[in-house]
């Protein structure tokens, strides 16, 4: 995600690494460079033009510090007039109303009917709603198709109506059964086009006039760049929407849509979505995308998915294995299950500070556990549980039953002795280090 940008934007600043301090002709130099940098990742013209006369006003204007270097100060500069570009802070779904109704919008292939399916699950999940999705794309049968599949994935009810070639009441007709079923929140999957027509205007028109939805939400494929800001521009002429979301955020994106959509529609940038999955969704952060651009990571996400995750009994339970060094193989397996869930590995990767860049060229593949969990999963329950009984014969066993060599075992079990060690030995700091402050505590 913005790979080229974020080495660009490095390059750009490097040029004032050396500097003394900050004159009208080196910002000069660099932000024709950083400019240069933004068209290439399709950013709009004018925005680009806009973005960087703005940070060469605010560089011009500051006092550089001798403490701060000019590089470092152009940094801080650019990553706050980016997260501003993007929104500037987060922005809430509107869920209010029973039942809450949120209505798609977007061109054929934009990944409206995935994102309903995601967009339904995190609101499940997390703010304890009962949704319903609505089917209303009259004109294509597997879109109907596939979001009866995503929401028997996620154990949500799909409404729709097979015969019925009139979107208008087949929305108005979910409502009215999500009312009579429970359902608080509706989301409604409309049709789109391969293009922007006046039917598809009119129709998706229709369709809000008649159930005045709560929140309407322009889907856009962040890979088409600069036509995807067009395309927004159009839909929110006429539609006057509450909110852009990006899909195919992890894709081989120029980032250009991110960094225009706001500044040319005035509508901000509510939800992402980087990856199939149906817990591939992320509410959109200006400031931490700006982290992320310019290589500083995103800790705060990282740590809020691994949260997610997270269950203290579980936690508390696994401590005392470690500190009794009874940590085994079903607690490794069940450990690598949590990072899988939290989604992407080289995602993941990129939001630890000074790993992105370090690992941009490196490919990590989603199925890089699978060698693993085929060796756990070939050992018997008792050497699950017992990994000292692992001997010579057995390794061979598990070897074979895994597809695996002898030497890919062994190098697990190596890499298992050394975790559980080094497990074992945090548990005991922290134990010391709560002694000593108590001790300390007594003393006072």
């Amino acid at each position: 995600m913005f790979e080229s940008l974020s080495d660009r934007l490095d390059r750009s600043f490097k040029l004032l690494k050396g500097e003394g301090k900050i004159t009208e002709i080196n910002v000069a130099e660099t932000l024709k460079d950083v400019r240069r940098a933004l068209l290439d990742a399709d950013v709009n013209y004018k925005t680009a033009k806009q973005f960087t006369e703005t940070v060469k006003d605010k560089a011009l204007g500051q006092n550089v510090l001798t403490a701060v270097k000019p590089s470092q100060l152009m940094v801080k500069i650019v990553h706050d007039e980016l997260a501003l570009l993007m929104g500037g802070q987060a922005v809430d779904i509107n869920i209010k109303g029973t039942p809450s109704v949120i209505l798609m919008a977007g061109l054929q292939g934009s990944g409206k009917t995935t994102f309903s399916g995601k967009l339904a699950k995190m609101l499940k999940s997390k703010r304890g709603k009962n949704p319903l999705l609505v089917a209303d794309d009259i004109y294509r049968p597997a879109a109907i198709e596939q979001l009866k599949i995503l929401g028997s994935q996620i154990e949500v009810p799909v409404y729709s109506e097979e015969e019925n070639k009139n979107p208008v009441q087949i929305a108005l007709n979910a409502i009215k059964y999500a009312k009579q079923n429970g359902n608080d929140l509706v989301i409604i999957d409309t049709a789109g086009r391969l293009a922007i027509d006046e039917a598809m205007m009119k129709e998706i028109t229709a369709i809000k006039d008649a159930v005045n939805p709560n929140e309407i939400l322009f889907v856009v494929d962040s890979m088409t760049g600069q036509d995807a800001v067009n395309t927004a521009k159009e839909f929110n002429d006429r539609l006057n929407f509450d909110g852009v979301v990006l899909t195919k955020l992890d894709g081989d994106t120029r980032g250009g849509a991110a960094l225009s959509i706001r500044s040319v529609v005035d509508k901000p940038i509510k939800f992402v979505g980087m990856g199939e999955k149906m817990d591939a969704l992320d509410v959109f952060h200006p400031e931490r995308m700006a982290d992320r651009i310019l290589g500083m990571g995103d800790i705060v996400s990282l740590v809020e998915r691994a949260q997610e995750q997270y269950d203290e009994e579980e936690a508390r339970r696994l401590q005392r294995k470690i500190a009794k060094n009874q940590f085994d193989f079903n607690d490794f397996i069940s450990q690598i299950q949590q990072i899988k869930k939290m989604g992407n590995l080289k995602d993941l990767a990129s939001m630890i500070p000074g790993v992105g860049k370090a690992m941009k060229d490196i490919d990590i593949d989603d199925d890089a556990f699978k060698s693993i969990e085929a060796i756990i999963y070939s050992m018997t329950p008792a050497e699950r549980s017992a990994p000292e009984l692992l001997n010579g014969s057995r390794k061979q066993r598990i070897a074979k039953g895994s597809g695996t060599s002898i030497q890919e075992v062994n190098k697990l079990l190596k890499q298992f002795d050394e975790t559980r060690k080094m497990m074992k030995m945090m548990t005991q700091m922290k134990g010391a280090g709560k002694m000593l402050s108590k001790m300390k505590g007594k003393k006072r």
